[in-house]
C-alpha cells in the first residue's frame, strides 16, 4: 500500500556525500516559533520553520541530548550532516564533518552522538571510479558534543578530529550497514551486515525465508554484528533466515536488541528480540496471518510499544456494511487477510519479561495509530495515523484524545512522534507550516499541562 512506503528508512540508508566547506560547530540562527494548532489549540514549538530538508531520527532512537537541551536532527541546511537545535532559544549546530550513513545514535547517559561513515579516502575513491555500490569499510564515529558545544558557543573551533573519533572500520566484506544501534551501557553499537556474511554465520541447513507480499521483500539471510565503541572490538551476534530491518537496543538494559523482518509492509513475524551474545532469539509477539504489526518501539526497562493496524476494510463488506464481492475491496489484496477490524488492533505495549500484550488504544475509525512511542514511566502512550493526527493516551485511565493535526498528508514523511525522555512532550516532524505541502520541519508538542498534574 502506498500508505506504507517509508520515505524515511528508504533515504536513511542512503549514502549522504558531505559538503567539502561543511565545518563542525557551525553555528545557525534561530527560527524558533510557537503556533497554535487550529484544531486542538495545542501550543505548537516550531523548532524549525524553514523548507531545508529537515526531519527527525527515526522513532526506535532516542533525541535528545543526555543534558536534555538539544535535539540531533537530519537537514539539508549542510548537505549530509547533522544538526543540533536547541530546545530553549533555537540556536542550530553542525554537530557532523564528513557526512554519515544512516542512523544518527544519541547516547542517553552521555553527551555523545555516535553514527556510520564511509572512510573518506573510500568516498573519493568510489566516486573517481564510479563503483558506488562496491562493498567498502565502514567507521563507526563518536562526537564529543559536550566539547563541541562549548566552543562553538564562544566561536573558537577546532578542527574535527578534535570532537570526531573514529571507534573502528568493518571490514568491507561485511557488508556492514548503517542501522546503528547504540547498547544500553554505551560500550557496544550494533549494525547490520550483508547477506554474505549472514551466510556465514548461518546453522547448516536453515532454510531460508523467500520475499513475501506484493513489494518482493524480506528474503534472508541478514544478520547483526557489534563494535565496541572504546576498542573497535568487533564481534558477531546473529544470523537469521530473513531480512532484517530497524535495529533497536533497550536502553535501560544492556545487551537487549529488538530487531524486524523487514517486507515493507506485512510480515509473516514482524517483531524479534535477541540478546547481545546472540543467545535468547524469539519473536517479540508472536503474530498470527490476520495481524498487521509495525513500527516497535522500546519505551521503558520491560515494554515495547508497536502497531497493530487497523487500516483495511473488512473482508466482504463495504464502508456501509453491505455484501461485495471480492477481498479487501480496493486495496492489495496481496498482503492477505491481514489489517482489518474484525480481531483486536490499536496501539499495543509489550512486556518484555512477563510475555503479556495489552491495547492501551485504538482511533474510532481510519487507520488506527501507526507510529508510536511512549513515556518510560509508563502514564503516556502516543501515536500518529495516517492523517498525520497526533493522539495522546493515558493509560492508567485509558482516556484518548487528539493533540494535533493539521500537519498535511501531503508532507514527504510522517509525523514519526517519540516522547520525550522526561515523558513531558512530544517530537514530531510536520509539514504544517510548509508552502509546498512537503517539506517538513522539526515540531515539540507538549504534554497538557492538566494530565501532567494527574494523580493516581
Amino acid at each position: 500500500m502506498k500508505q506504507f512506503i517509508i520515505i524515511s528508512v528508504l533515504s536513511s540508508f542512503l549514502f549522504l556525500i558531505p559538503d567539502a566547506n561543511a565545518q563542525i560547530g557551525k553555528r545557525f540562527p534561530s527560527e524558533r516559533k510557537v503556533v497554535k494548532d487550529p484544531v486542538t489549540g495545542t501550543m505548537l514549538t516550531f523548532l524549525t520553520s524553514k523548507p531545508m530538508g529537515d526531519s527527525k531520527i527515526y522513532q526506535t532512537h532516542n533525541q535528545w541530548t543526555s543534558d536534555g537541551e538539544w535535539l540531533i536532527f537530519r537537514s539539508d541546511r549542510v548537505k549530509g550532516e547533522a544538526m543540533a537545535v536547541n530546545e530553549k532559544n533555537g540556536e542550530m549546530v553542525q554537530v557532523t564533518e564528513g557526512g554519515y550513513v544512516g542512523m544518527l545514535n544519541v547516547a542517553r547517559n552521555s553527551m555523545k552522538l555516535f553514527f556510520m561513515r564511509k572512510p573518506l579516502d573510500s568516498i573519493a575513491k568510489q566516486n573517481n571510479n564510479n563503483l558506488k555500490t562496491q562493498s567498502t569499510p565502514m567507521q563507526v564515529v563518536e562526537v564529543d558534543l559536550a566539547k563541541l558545544f562549548a566552543d562553538s558557543k564562544i566561536g573558537k573551533l577546532k578542527k574535527a578530529d578534535y570532537y570526531q573519533r573514529v571507534c573502528g572500520s568493518t571490514k568491507p566484506e561485511m557488508g556492514a550497514g548503517g542501522d546503528l544501534a547504540l547498547d544500553g551501557d554505551e560500550n557496544w553499537a550494533y549494525f547490520r551486515v550483508g547477506k554474505e556474511e549472514a551466510a556465514r554465520h548461518l546453522a547448516s541447513g536453515t532454510k531460508l525465508e523467500e520475499n513475501y507480499g506484493p513489494r518482493k521483500m524480506g528474503a534472508g539471510p541478514s544478520g547483526i554484528a557489534a563494535m565496541n565503541v572504546h576498542t573497535g572490538e568487533i564481534k558477531y551476534v546473529i544470523s537469521v533466515p530473513f531480512q532484517i530491518g530497524h535495529i533497536q537496543t533497550n536502553p535501560w538494559v544492556a545487551g537487549e536488541i529488538i530487531f524486524c523482518w523487514e517486507t515493507g509492509g506485512k510480515s509473516p513475524q514482524r517483531t524479534w528480540t535477541v540478546l547481545g551474545d546472540g543467545t535468547g532469539l524469539r519473536p517479540l509477539y508472536p503474530e498470527s496471518e490476520y495481524e498487521w504489526v509495525t513500527h516497535e518501539a522500546v519505551i521503558s526497562k520491560d515494554e515495547v510499544a508497536m502497531a497493530i493496524m487497523g487500516h483495511r476494510k473488512i473482508q466482504g463488506l463495504d464502508t456501509t456494511g453491505t455484501a461485495v464481492s471480492g477481498a479487501n475491496p480496493g486495496q492489495e489484496a496481496a498482503w492477505g487477510v491481514s489489517g482489518t477490524r474484525e480481531k483486536p488492533t490499536g496501539l499495543a505495549i509489550v512486556n518484555l519479561r512477563t510475555r503479556e500484550m495489552k491495547i492501551a488504544g485504538q482511533t474510532d475509525s481510519g487507520s488506527g495509530l501507526w507510529h508510536v512511542s511512549g513515556s518510560s514511566d509508563g502514564r503516556w502512550a502516543v501515536g500518529d495515523d495516517f492523517s498525520r493526527g497526533i493522539y495522546l493516551i493515558d493509560r492508567h485511565t485509558s482516556e484518548m484524545i487528539l493533540l494535533s493535526t493539521g500537519h498535511k498528508q501531503t508532507a514527504s514523511d510522517h509525523p514519526h512522534p517519540t516522547m520525550s525522555p522526561d515523558g513531558t512532550k512530544i517530537e514530531i516532524q510536520s509539514a504544517m507550516l510548509s508552502e509546498d505541502n512537503r517539506s517538513m520541519n522539526i515540531c515539540i508538542i507538549p504534554v497538557p499541562e492538566e494530565w501532567l498534574k494527574r494523580k493516581y
